[in-house]
């Protein structure tokens, strides 16, 4: 197995977040993440990790977000 330095890792676009960078990335906390968004996503369950695909926090967004248009 290769071993990936740390400038790779950075310059590797993630297609997935954690639980806590999806937070991060929506600007809510984990408690609201959990209780209001995350069971409209499909989220990846991988052992004891759950991962957030990126496409889904987008699709979310884009659902939920209210327009402006006047």
């Amino acid at each position: 197995m290769a071993t990936v330095s740390s400038s790779q890792r950075e310059a590797v676009k993630r297609v997935t977040l954690t639980v806590d960078e999806a937070c991060a990335r929506l600007g809510v906390s984990r408690d609201h993440f959990e209780r209001h968004i995350m069971g409209e996503l499909r989220i990846i369950y991988c052992g004891r990790r759950r991962l957030v695909p990126v496409r889904e926090l987008e699709r979310w967004a884009e659902r939920v977000a209210i327009s402006s248009r006047a």
